[in-house]
């Protein structure tokens, strides 16, 4: 059974920083391409940051382009999404994704919230 784990999220003030993690089972994990979404209620989820699984290259949504930074550990698999300065807009449910053997698997999300 595949399994999306989030953690790490919370209330932070408007600069703040969070780490959400993403502990990943049931997969080959090191073959997965790491996805993080994003979702506030009645829009769709949005693509935060990706990174694949060859070489870990990544890429990111140009609302978060200098203050998020996806990383992977493939020894613990897990994946990591540190959001830095963060603003009122980046609040949201995120969510973890994974894509390994033509199949997705979502996580069940994680709360951020930012506000002072």
């Amino acid at each position: 059974q595949v399994q999306l784990v989030e953690s790490g999220g919370g209330l932070v003030q408007p600069g703040g920083s969070l780490t959400l993690s993403c502990a990943v089972s049931g997969l080959d994990f090191s073959r997965a391409t790491m996805s993080w979404y994003r979702q506030t209620p009645g829009r769709a989820r949005d693509l935060v940051a990706l990174i694949t699984w060859l070489d870990f290259t990544t890429s990111y949504a140009d609302s978060v382009k200098g203050r998020f930074t996806i990383a992977r550990d493939n020894a613990k698999d897990t994946v990591y999404l540190q959001m830095n300065n963060l603003k009122p807009e980046d609040a949201a449910v995120y969510y973890c994704y994974a894509v390994a053997s033509a199949k997705s698997y979502w996580g069940q999300g994680t709360q951020v919230t930012v506000s002072s």
